[in-house]
């Protein structure tokens, strides 16, 4: 995999408590990460930071930053790895360039086929029916 495409000030962590078990230690330590990428300040190209802005746009606060909440591990070095490692993969994802449409129209001999289905159709359901009494 390619090196990272971030600078280290582009990235804030914040720890805050967590919520789930654990005792006391959870109530004692602030082991859930909170990190914020400041987009602006990623040295990435504008076509991959504009599909990262489609892609995660419910994750991307006024101020233009990505925020990724991290409370899995019971430690804050794990969940620091993990938040990290979870933005790795949202670069990778939108570093895939979706393929390109090609318009194209259907066949005259398709037109048909489904224009004679249709009518096969009609018939079948125009037999099914009750008699008329003249």
């Amino acid at each position: 995999m390619n090196p990272p495409v971030y600078a280290p000030q582009a990235l804030k962590f914040t720890f805050v408590h967590a919520s789930g078990p654990g005792g006391q230690h959870v109530n004692k330590t602030s082991t859930a990460v909170e990190l914020k990428v400041v987009l602006s300040a990623l040295d990435i190209p504008a076509e991959l930071a504009r599909r990262l802005r489609t892609q995660q746009k419910n994750r991307i606060n006024k101020d233009g930053e990505l925020v990724i909440q991290a409370d899995q591990y019971r430690s804050q070095l794990s969940n620091r790895k993990d938040a990290i490692s979870r933005f790795e993969q949202m670069l990778a994802q939108a570093s895939i360039r979706p393929k390109q449409r090609i318009a194209t129209r259907p066949s005259k001999a398709a037109k048909t086929k489904r224009m004679n289905s249709k009518t096969q159709r009609g018939k079948t359901k125009i037999n099914r029916q009750k008699p008329t009494v003249d």
